[in-house]
């Protein structure tokens, strides 16, 4: 079966914006029944043109023509005043309409597991967004009224025609039966290559957000031109289907043109030899005609109509193919809690596989067995590829074990609130996402107290008291995800915004891997002294991390091979010393760090702001 086969009716899919548009409805059919008013005001002037030339013209009358002209002066002014009524009752509420879905999908993307937004491009959910709704709004505001103004103005025009004259008005209503052929067929050809349009712009977005976003890549490789003859050939394919858009409007606007005018110019022949022998007034011709030249508009509108329409169905069914997204990480129903937090974090033979792994397949995390004990600090190590930061997420929920359990102080984490959970265990990544806002912000995002104490005293242990030189301090604004900012200042605030939370557990992806040698021998002093209290699943790649931990755990192939203390598994474990081997390659082979390349310090070669002139001493020694 068809893919079109399986999509329910326009109508139908736009059924399902009934719960977003119900508390703007009373306004919107308001809006409708004064643009009903103004199109049978347009009617009824035809009539009194009808009255005028029979009584006034014919029969001589003068005295008649002024009160039928302050009639169709009147008639005028009351439709005008219809369509600016219609106008303002139905765009504010619209605007409401697509402020809250815009709310509902903002929300439902929040919700929604990290495997989803693992899978979908940034691009297509801007493009949901934002365009789609926008169109929505737009569709609701004048597509959706003027489809039920111009219907009932056809149907209502076309009885008046009938009873002007039967003859005439049967050839004007026999030309309809074309222009709907014609529609069909429009539908099912513009409708596809609207669809493809819009998830062609879809694409096209991501395509410029990752240009942006990695500008700095594309410019230090020379891949500026590659990145551009790759967007122009998106952007060619999006021209070629509007282009196919464009020429389905041009087709369907053809005939709506044609046909109206050859049944005007038939109607004419006709009424003519009509009133030439007596059958119709020339009143009623003149009736007729001006009421065919009112039903214009209406009956040239259902080529725009018709686009507008199945433009809006295809945004609604973007925007419900994220809404029916199924939210498969979220609160249990009956929720337990954690009187007394001690932080003890258990992996109860947990296996993991991603849904878009291969069938036959093994598991990336393939019954893992492991406990940190309250205020324990645990380094796990392993290979690249072995599922450490994958067992990171878990503990949080970011992704959801496919077997086993996880437990914090012996509740499984499936059964917290997720809010509960996320207060209990604080992570920091080693890939540090900062948002376009203050430091303050940034650094008190998961703080629940909020303080000015808490944030001094999270940056003085990510020793991030470079902040204080920025230009307006923790105050500063900075640029969209930190890039104003050095790799290792990112993962500074990184770790203060997870050290601010007060975890009872803290889970560390590896946070430390950007800063230079001296900032990370002071961070981990620091450290010490939270983690002396705190539950701690540190990720290491560097061997200096791996002194943190009163013990160390070494993830082999998706198992738990070794766990216990460093000397220990130094002596005792060939596969440990093998991994820390290759973290020793690794330190060496790291490229500049916070503070020791042209890539993170001032342009003119000066000690950075954040750096003690005694440490920048120290390094010119050591290099020495």
């Amino acid at each position: 079966m068809s893919v079109d086969a399986d999509r329910p009716s326009t109508p139908r899919a736009l059924r399902r914006l009934l719960p977003f548009v119900r508390p703007a409805l009373p306004r919107l059919l308001a809006g409708m029944a004064a643009g009903l008013i103004a199109g049978l005001v347009a009617l009824a002037i035809p009539q009194v043109l009808q009255v005028l030339v029979d009584s006034a013209l014919q029969q001589g009358d003068a005295s008649a023509v002024l009160p039928a002209t302050l009639v169709i002066v009147g008639l005028g002014v009351l439709e005008a005043a219809a369509i600016l009524v219609r106008r303002w009752l139905v765009l504010t509420p619209n605007t409401k309409v697509e402020a809250s879905m815009r709310n509902a999908l903002y929300e439902h993307l929040q919700e929604l597991p990290v495997a989803f937004h693992d899978r979908w491009p940034s691009g297509q959910l801007l493009s949901r967004a934002v365009h789609d709704l926008n169109l929505i709004r737009r569709w609701l505001a004048f597509g959706l009224v003027l489809l039920v103004v111009n219907g009932v103005t056809v149907v209502v025009g076309a009885a008046l025609l009938l009873a002007i004259d039967p003859l005439l008005g049967g050839v004007f209503l026999v030309s309809a039966l074309p222009i709907w052929i014609v529609a069909m067929r429009f539908e099912k050809r513009y409708s596809r290559a609207a669809r493809r349009s819009q998830d062609q712009a879809g694409d096209l977005a991501t395509a410029v957000e990752e240009s942006v976003h990695g500008i700095r890549v594309l410019k230090a490789f020379g891949r500026g031109p590659h990145a551009l003859k790759k967007f122009e050939r998106q952007a060619e394919e999006l021209r070629g289907t509007e282009m196919e858009k464009a020429r389905a409007i041009a087709f369907i606007w053809r005939w709506l043109t044609l046909i109206p005018d050859a049944t005007l110019a038939v109607c004419l022949v006709i009424g003519v030899a009509l009133a030439a022998q007596g059958q119709v007034t020339a009143g009623s011709l003149v009736a007729f005609f001006a009421t065919a030249t009112v039903l214009r508009f209406p009956l040239e509108s259902i080529g725009f109509l018709l686009s507008f329409t199945l433009d809006a169905r295809n945004a609604t069914d973007r925007f419900f193919e994220v809404i029916d997204e199924p939210v498969l990480i979220g609160d249990p129903a009956s929720p337990a809690t954690i009187e007394k937090p001690a932080g003890r974090l258990e992996f109860r033979d947990v296996h993991f596989r991603y849904p878009d792994a291969p069938d036959g397949a093994p598991d990336l995390l393939d019954g893992i067995d492991l406990v940190l004990e309250p205020g324990e600090t645990m380094a796990l190590v392993g290979l690249t590829g072995s599922g450490k930061s994958t067992l990171t997420a878990l503990p949080t929920r970011l992704y959801e074990v496919t077997g086993g359990s996880v437990l914090l102080d012996g509740v499984d984490v499936r059964d917290l609130r997720l809010g509960e959970l996320r207060r209990h265990i604080a992570m920091a990544f080693e890939d540090a996402t900062l948002f376009s806002d203050t430091v303050r912000e940034n650094v008190l995002l998961g703080s629940r107290d909020g303080s000015d104490e808490t944030m001094r005293e999270a940056l003085a242990v990510a020793q991030a008291q470079f902040v204080d030189d920025l230009p307006d301090g923790v105050d500063t604004v900075i640029g969209e995800e930190g890039l104003s900012l050095s790799g290792g200042q990112r993962q500074r605030l990184a770790l203060a915004r997870a050290v601010a939370a007060k975890p009872t557990v803290l889970v560390l992806d590896d946070p430390l891997s950007a800063l230079d040698v001296e900032t990370e021998e002071l961070v981990e002093a620091a450290l010490r002294r939270v983690l002396s209290s705190t539950t701690a699943l540190v990720v290491a790649h560097r061997p200096s991390t791996v002194m943190l931990a009163d013990r160390v755990a070494v993830l082999e192939e998706g198992r738990i091979t070794a766990v216990g203390r460093h000397s220990d598994l130094l002596a005792e474990n060939e596969h440990y010393r093998f991994v820390i081997s290759s973290l020793d390659d690794e330190d060496t082979r790291d490229e500049p760090r916070d503070g020791d390349g042209p890539l993170d310090g001032p342009e003119d070669g000066q000690p950075r702001g954040d750096e003690d002139p005694r440490i920048a001493d120290e390094r010119t020694e050591v290099r020495a």
